[in-house]
């Protein structure tokens, strides 16, 4: 019997649960066990140029205070820093720190790690046909950072 459409999308939310978990895990045991999910994609959005909160909360789609609080937490532990900006002196521009490039740099390595141990259940075959009808489904750039605020969303419906 073919699963639901449901059964899809949950299984998909599975996967990507699965290996966020598990880089999680294994951040933590290199010594990075401060870093949320969250905190990868306002890096990434701040080193693509979401330079203020304001810009930070439009990328992740979040509200400025969020991305104030998160900017706030990943000064605090390193992971960014407010430099001066070349064309206001008057205004201080978010950064990534080198300690912030090593654990995205880290992050990245560890996914590749996890991606390997499923190519050894399923097999190299089976995973790139996986990823093939993923990319053919989603297009070539399926990444949008503004999936913390995606998933925090209020719809304004009763929960």
């Amino acid at each position: 019997m073919p699963r639901s459409g449901a059964d899809l999308a949950l299984l998909l939310l599975a996967g990507f649960r699965s290996l966020v978990d598990g880089a999680m895990t294994e951040l933590a045991a290199q010594g990075h066990d401060d870093v949320r999910p969250v905190h990868d994609f306002a890096m990434r959005a701040i080193a693509a140029g979401a330079d203020n909160a304001s810009e930070l909360g439009r990328r992740l789609s979040v509200s400025k205070q969020a991305a104030a609080k998160t900017i706030a937490v990943l000064q605090d532990r390193g992971y960014v820093s407010r430099g001066a900006d070349p064309v206001d002196a008057r205004r201080k521009r978010l950064e990534v720190t080198p300690l912030g490039f090593e654990v995205l740099r880290a992050g990245e390595a560890i996914f590749d790690e996890l991606r390997h141990r499923w190519e050894e259940r399923i097999g190299t075959a089976q995973l790139e046909v996986l990823e093939q009808h993923l990319t053919a489904l989603l297009g070539e750039s399926p990444i949008r950072l503004d999936t913390p605020g995606w998933l925090a969303r209020d719809l304004g419906e009763p929960v």
